[in-house]
């Protein structure tokens, strides 16, 4: 790592929560002050994100927005390398969509309520009928017209490999009968791998696929065979990036 690069990185550790306390505040202070609607609030958590990749000399490029139409809801399914998934997706993705965030997130102070308030949509990751009254809940959103970006291997890649894909998101997607959009990011993992702080610069490729329906899907029948089939076609826009590069 550079000097530059380590004096980046290390800038970006000590700013990001000053950062995220300023636009969860501005988030606040435009729906209580300013009555924002929701839609118009997204702009605060776009410049938070693109702040944080400015910061650490993050470039991020996009392909095959253009397979998406303006007024459909989607759910987005993608690989998951980095921190800075998150960051390049809000940051410069020009389709709107919402986060599906763990139920826990929406306690903490600040954020938590900057979060609701800017339309992300809480899950209850445990099990039985909570979790499954608040997946109906997401659904619900997601059928009149939200998107939203899933991960569905759960967590971040320890190696940078893509692995399986959870049922979960699959099961959203039929119950709310959308569009999955396989997603590939490309480029995340070497600038800040799991386990590590320091973020380093580099450019992160961000590959739409073409939307998957599954308005005629059981969710008994059907999730597992649609999380292969997501899973194959994100392994195929990765497969495509390496070979282009």
């Amino acid at each position: 790592m550079t000097a530059l690069s380590f004096f980046r990185g290390g800038a970006l550790l000590l700013l990001a929560p000053l950062v995220t306390i300023y636009c969860s505040l501005a988030i606040l202070v435009a729906i209580f002050l300013f009555r924002m609607d929701e839609k118009s609030l997204q702009y605060l958590p776009r410049q938070w994100a693109r702040q944080f990749c400015r910061i650490a000399g993050v470039r991020v490029k996009i392909e095959g927005a253009d397979k998406l139409a303006p007024d459909c809801g989607y759910i987005y399914c993608a690989n998951h390398l980095s921190q800075f998934d998150i960051f390049s997706f809000q940051g410069y993705f020009p389709r709107d969509f919402r986060w599906l965030a763990k139920e826990e997130l929406f306690r903490i102070p600040f954020l938590g309520c900057a979060m609701a308030n800017a339309g992300a949509i809480a899950i209850n990751r445990s099990q039985g009928r909570e979790a499954l009254k608040s997946l109906q809940k997401a659904a619900d959103r997601i059928k009149a017209g939200t998107s939203i970006l899933i991960f569905p291997e759960g967590t971040r890649s320890a190696d940078g490999e893509l692995h399986p894909f959870k049922g979960g998101a699959m099961l959203l997607a039929i119950k709310a009968g959308v569009p999955i959009v396989p997603v590939a990011f490309s480029g995340s993992y070497t600038i800040l791998p799991k386990g590590t702080f320091l973020a380093r610069p580099g450019l992160i490729t961000i590959k739409i696929g073409d939307p998957i329906p599954t308005t005629d899907l059981s969710s008994s029948k059907n999730k597992q065979e649609l999380a292969l089939l997501v899973h194959a076609k994100v392994a195929e826009l990765l497969n495509k990036g390496a070979q282009e590069t």
